[in-house]
């Protein structure tokens, strides 16, 4: 919460606020009376009446607002995400609204100021601090209408330990509130917040609102007229290192001499109890190897500064040159020369989206944090395409394809010679470990799930960010993502249209599970599905989704048998433990399944996150029921496939291989969808060694029959084992979960007589080998009571 620090009322009383601020007279009342430090003489009563504090509220609450924001996409140190804020204007005419950084943001945000009145203005980023805690919204004061207010004007002298305050501010967006108070500290250190996030620093805590004192004095003075809006730059310099204000005994415990020290009490007020350290140096910057932590600074350009405010002032008035700093280290003098750093050039202000994710040059925010140099590529939100790999958020991007990306250019000339679909690997660090680099393998999003990568910049002088196109269109990943040609969807179409089921066909499902939205797990223990399959519905959405690379012949029978086909799942979550059943004595049945079976992994990009789909990443068992030298079909649960907009990867279990799938058909009613892939990319050997399951649909299961559950587990390993029929037909009854997902209706199951469980996956066949149905997965909800 932004917070409005009132001075005490028996010199607020006497202040007079005119339409133009507070004059100087009165301001120099405020600092006569209130002086900043303490002395024998500075004591100040509080002889304000509840009057007073009426008459003086009554012109500051008017002009504290609520901010609502709504920050659009992820951005150095902020997530995404909406929150409320306070805000009080410091400048009535131009339209200024002072506030926190946080609630400014350094990314892109939509925001608006709701007034004492319920006017609701928009409003604008004029200005963050790349360091301290404090920004400035604009918006336009013609807007106001139904309200009258004054600006509150900058009194950091009138702060004092024992002053009696009033706290004005929102609560949580609500309404306003006043607390009273009273000021304990006026060299408080700047908490930190978060590890991984913004912190201020070099600073005492009131030191803020002097900081904004000498924003005032240099900034709004300028020539803004009343209904202008012009881009606002403050120099700020820095020499890249964390300073902390120690007290003269621990300077000496550090190896301040006590000649030094007697020099410096000499320089600088009687009140000064303490100097500068150094607490940290970011690497690669104007301090690293210069200075060290424990360094205690005494001069900079001969003069002897204790303060932080007035070294700030000596680093922003001279941006770009060099300064000298006298410091002592262990009792040495050591004297050192440092090129002062333009502070914004190392706080970005554009970011590549890519895949859904967020990526720009690390700021000195995050490279004090981490102890990386600035600059490098930086990960503030990994989307869809590097969350798929494995990439965390905060994480450093290394490698790229096997090639440096020390900064974000490089990054995207890499990324522009990608095509669509590839998968490179990625060599990435993190702040948590990191000495250790760690490799993924990177897949280049193949769909139009995302739009291509872009560049967003800010532009100050309107507050909004500018987007572009991030990657040529001539280059590698542009024309990939263009490159069917229309005689090819038109072969792809003609494919899918053959793709039909014959009347009589049915789909047996045995004992399946699947966590609810809730995280919890059920199933229908010992249940399988017998049910009258309808015709296929084409749909010209889902087949225009095909990958291109996928054959266009007619789908052929390979076994001569009818179109009859079944499915198989294993569990769906990720995080779900494997559990191995152990396997018969090899038998026959597993033999001649396991070349059929394939693992499927699922990835939902968080864009389709739509009815239906409760989770991004699922695993399932499928059987082939279709090769040939153009086109393979797997046949698996709408648990595993939830929806068509997903990316498949098939790993075979007769073959060392991964590679792409598409979804080309889910069933509206059953249980059960299709997966297209290439069997070129299998290559001649893995071609030859992947094969059809033979699929026995007559006659069906009755009461008695043997049969063999024959799947994989995680590891790709096939296992069976043997089972009895004891029912082949038991209704299937899945209740309506809370929020909306497939759930399969009008369907039977059957029981066996042992409990498979419901990590592992396969199908049920006969000592020979032919599929007569599948174990698979039903989506259900439980309730748990705590």
């Amino acid at each position: 919460m932004a917070e409005a620090i009132l001075g005490s009322l028996d010199v607020i009383k006497k202040v007079r606020v005119s339409d133009d601020g507070i004059s100087i007279a009165e301001e120099q009342l405020l600092k006569t009376r209130l002086p900043m430090e303490i002395d024998s003489g500075a004591a100040v009563e509080n002889l304000a009446t509840a009057e007073d504090w009426r008459k003086a509220l009554s012109r500051v609450v008017p002009a504290v607002v609520v901010l609502r924001t709504t920050a659009c996409r992820a951005f150095d140190t902020e997530p995404a995400g909406s929150g409320y804020a306070t805000g009080f204007i410091v400048d009535k005419k131009r339209g200024i609204i002072l506030t926190n950084r946080h609630v400014v943001k350094p990314g892109p945000i939509v925001a608006e100021a709701v007034f004492l009145n319920r006017e609701e203005i928009p409003v604008h980023p004029l200005y963050r601090d790349p360091v301290h805690d404090f920004g400035f919204l604009h918006f336009d004061p013609g807007a106001v209408q139904f309200l009258e207010y004054e600006e509150i004007p900058f009194a950091p002298e009138a702060a004092s330990v024992g002053l009696e305050i009033r706290v004005v501010g929102n609560d949580s967006g609500e309404k306003v509130s006043i607390l009273s108070g009273t000021i304990a500290r006026l060299d408080r250190d700047a908490p930190p917040y978060k590890r991984d996030g913004y912190n201020d620093f070099n600073t005492f805590y009131m030191q803020v609102v002097r900081a904004l004192k000498f924003f005032q004095e240099d900034i709004l003075e300028s020539s803004l007229s009343k209904n202008s809006w012009q881009p606002v730059h403050i120099p700020r310099g820095t020499l890249q290192m964390t300073l902390m204000h120690k007290g003269f005994d621990e300077t000496r415990r550090l190896g301040l001499k006590r000649e030094t020290e007697q020099m410096v009490r000499q320089a600088s007020p009687s009140t000064e109890t303490g100097m500068l350290v150094v607490d940290s140096v970011v690497p690669g910057g104007p301090s690293h190897k210069l200075l060290e932590p424990g360094d205690v600074l005494v001069l900079v350009n001969g003069e002897v500064v204790t303060q932080f405010l007035r070294l700030e002032v000596l680093l922003d008035d001279n941006v770009g040159k060099h300064i000298d700093i006298e410091l002592e280290r262990g009792g040495a003098t050591i004297t050192v020369t440092l090129l002062i750093q333009d502070l914004h050039s190392i706080t970005p202000n554009f970011f590549l989206e890519v895949s859904g994710g967020v990526v720009h040059p690390l700021s000195y925010q995050q490279a004090r944090n981490f102890r990386f140099t600035c600059g490098l590529v930086y990960v503030a939100d990994p989307g869809y395409m590097l969350s798929r790999a494995g990439v965390p958020k905060h994480a450093i991007i290394k490698k790229l394809a096997g090639e440096e990306t020390s900064v974000l250019d490089d990054f995207i000339a890499v990324y522009s010679k990608l095509s669509r679909g590839a998968r490179v690997p990625l060599e990435f660090l993190t702040y948590v470990d990191r000495h250790r680099s760690k490799s993924v393998l990177v897949t280049v999003d193949r769909h139009e799930w995302y739009a291509p990568p872009q560049l967003y910049v800010r532009d100050d002088s309107t507050g909004l960010w500018n987007v572009k196109p991030a990657i040529s269109t001539t280059s590698a990943f542009s024309l990939s993502l263009f490159g069917s040609s229309n005689g090819e969807q038109q072969q792809l179409l003609s494919t899918y249209d053959n793709i039909s089921t014959k009347e009589g066909s049915t789909v047996s499902v045995v004992n399946g599970v699947e966590k609810s939205c809730e995280g919890e797990a059920t199933g229908s223990s010992g249940e399988s599905v017998q049910a009258s399959d309808a015709p296929i519905i084409e749909s010209e959405t889902k087949r225009r989704r095909v990958n291109n690379l996928l054959g266009g012949d007619g789908l052929a029978n390979t076994d001569g048998t009818s179109d009859h086909f079944e499915h198989n799942i294993a569990d769906n979550e990720v995080a779900e433990e494997t559990v191995t059943i152990p396997a018969s004595s090899a038998s026959t049945a597993e033999h001649v399944i396991e070349p059929t079976l394939v693992m499927m992994e699922v990835h939902i990009p968080p864009s389709a996150m739509l009815d239906g789909v409760h989770a991004q990443h699922f695993f399932g068992t499928g059987v082939i029921v279709h090769h040939s030298q153009s086109l393979g079909l797997v046949a698996v649960d709408r648990n595993t496939v939830a929806i068509s907009v997903s990316d498949v990867m098939l790993s075979f279990a007769a073959y060392p291989i991964e590679i792409p799938a598409e979804v080309v058909f889910l069933h509206p009613v059953h249980n059960f969808a299709l997966v297209a892939y290439d069997p070129a990319a299998l290559g001649s050997a893995g071609a030859a060694a992947v094969r059809a399951a033979t699929l026995l649909s007559e006659p069906p299961l009755s009461r008695g029959d043997a049969v063999y559950l024959v799947g994989l587990n995680r590891s790709l390993q096939a296992t069976s084992r043997k089972s009895v029929v004891t029912n082949p037909s038991v209704a299937l009854n899945v209740g309506a979960a809370d929020c909306p997902r497939y759930r399969a209706m009008n369907m039977e199951v059957i029981e066996v007589d042992t409990d498979f469980g419901h990590s592992f996956s396969g199908v049920l066949a006969d000592e020979l080998g032919r599929v007569q149905a599948l174990w698979a997965s039903f989506s259900t909800q439980v309730f748990c009571t705590l």
